[in-house]
């Protein structure tokens, strides 16, 4: 998954603004106890970035 994907996907979820937030200070276990931004410092791949959000928040399976 490409990145503008993963954001796109994020925009799609979360609404614009609320995708950037929740990217910066929502920490997820799914995430090893990192934000997305931490985890993309990190070296995670977007797509595992993906589905660890959808696992934290629920994200319809058609969105997925």
């Amino acid at each position: 998954m490409k990145l503008t994907v993963f954001w796109e996907r994020m925009s799609a979820h979360f609404g614009e603004a609320y995708a950037d937030s929740f990217a910066r200070d929502h920490v997820m276990s799914e995430l090893g106890g990192r934000t997305v931004y931490q985890a993309f410092e990190a070296g995670w791949e977007a797509k595992d970035v993906w589905r660890a959000v959808c696992r934290a928040v629920d994200v319809p399976a058609e969105r997925r």
